[in-house]
């Protein structure tokens, strides 16, 4: 493989973010974090992006457990024995 073709293979695998302007106190916060955790910054950010911003994998699992649990709900209303919270409030406040 020649290195065009490296390097093309690579870009297809990550892409190259580059952030300009970052407050300073920032900056040292994230390099704070990132020499505790034993990281280099740019592992760093990248961990931090992971666990903050959601791929459309992860929004689309979100929504198939949402759809999930809606059923789950709906269907407890439809046969549980015992009255809601809702109703129970209700009675109380009549007493």
């Amino acid at each position: 493989m020649d290195l065009d073709t490296a390097r093309l293979f690579l870009e297809v695998l990550y892409a190259t973010l580059y952030v300009e302007n970052v407050p300073t106190d920032l900056y040292e916060a994230l390099r704070t974090r990132a020499s505790e955790r034993r990281k280099s910054i740019s592992a760093e950010v990248i961990a931090l992006l992971e666990e903050n911003v959601p791929t459309a994998k992860e929004l689309a699992s979100r929504r198939g457990l949402l759809k999930q649990a809606r059923r789950i709900r709906a269907a407890a209303k439809r046969t549980s024995p015992f009255p809601s919270s809702e109703a129970m409030q209700r009675e109380d406040r009549r007493r």
